[in-house]
């Protein structure tokens, strides 16, 4: 909580990005399971994720 005060950043903000977090670790297990069977598909796939997640934490850190 003293975070947000800190910040000045709204709740909101603060929680999608603890989403967000969790979503990336999802992701990267994802991904280190689909390299791991040599799968391209799936791997392309996890990588455009990440991706989309990336942008969206660099937008809620701006």
């Amino acid at each position: 909580m003293k975070q947000v005060i800190k910040t000045g950043q709204p709740r909101e903000v603060v929680n999608r990005i603890g989403v967000i977090k969790m979503e990336l670790d999802y992701e990267l297990s994802t991904l280190f399971e689909a390299m791991q069977e040599n799968n391209e598909e799936k791997k392309n796939d996890c990588k455009r994720r990440l991706e989309k997640l990336r942008k969206e934490w660099i937008k809620l850190q701006a």
